[in-house]
């Protein structure tokens, strides 16, 4: 398969699921949300250079575990749990790839204020339904999806900067609707941001360089 192609193919099935695909019955509709994923995975194992660094490796192993979170949402805990770990590899993996500046490290302000405050009202929110037992799952994603995006920004690649924000956002939008209140049009607003969160990851591989020890102010 060439890989001009798969982007294609990626946006072509992620429409099918968005917007064709009908939400019963649910095992039927599970296996077209994670044909996206795959395609993503095999695009972004194209993307590896023939000398592969442990960042390439991390990404795909995050691509994976995301997957597997795909698949086990519906218990929330656990597919929670497997996006947790998903996001660990995302943020070594563009720890490695870390480039100082002070623009950029600042980011970490405006992303710490917004963290605290969604964590906050689904902190409140999910206390006043009686479901304590989500606060400390919740509160844990939200510190390390934060961080990951936080890390990205670090890296300087923008094709992780925006998929990880684009991360970000999707899981807030998800977050927001599950324990706070509806979002109109939710499912094609979590959809959309999660699959062209998780594409531009993928695509990031292609930009990393080995690190450097220049500062950039």
């Amino acid at each position: 398969m060439q890989v001009n192609r798969i982007p294609i193919l990626i946006l072509v099935m992620s429409i099918v699921y968005i917007f064709i695909i009908p939400s019963e019955p649910g095992n039927f509709k599970l296996f077209f949300k994670i044909i996206p994923m795959l395609l993503i995975i095999i695009y972004a194992m194209n993307q590896m250079p023939r000398q592969r660094s442990s960042t390439h490796w991390l990404v795909i192993i995050g691509l994976i575990f995301c997957i597997i979170g795909d698949g086990t949402l519906r218990w929330f805990i656990i597919g929670l749990t497997f996006f947790l770990v998903g996001h660990l590899f995302y943020l070594t993996a563009f720890s490695l790839q870390w480039k100082f500046s002070w623009y950029r490290f600042l980011m970490i302000i405006p992303l710490a204020i917004l963290g605290f405050l969604m964590g906050n009202e689904l902190i409140q929110a999910i206390a006043s339904s009686g479901d304590e037992i989500f606060v400390l799952p919740v509160i844990s994603y939200i510190a390390v999806i934060t961080s990951m995006a936080w890390l990205a920004i670090m890296t300087g690649n923008k094709f992780a900067i925006i998929g990880s924000l684009l991360f970000l956002i999707s899981d807030a939008i998800l977050s927001w609707n599950m324990f706070i209140s509806p979002v109109p049009y939710s499912h094609v607003l979590i959809m959309t941001t999660y699959y062209a969160a998780q594409f531009l990851i993928a695509h990031s591989i292609s930009s990393v360089v080995k690190q450097s020890s220049r500062m950039v102010w």
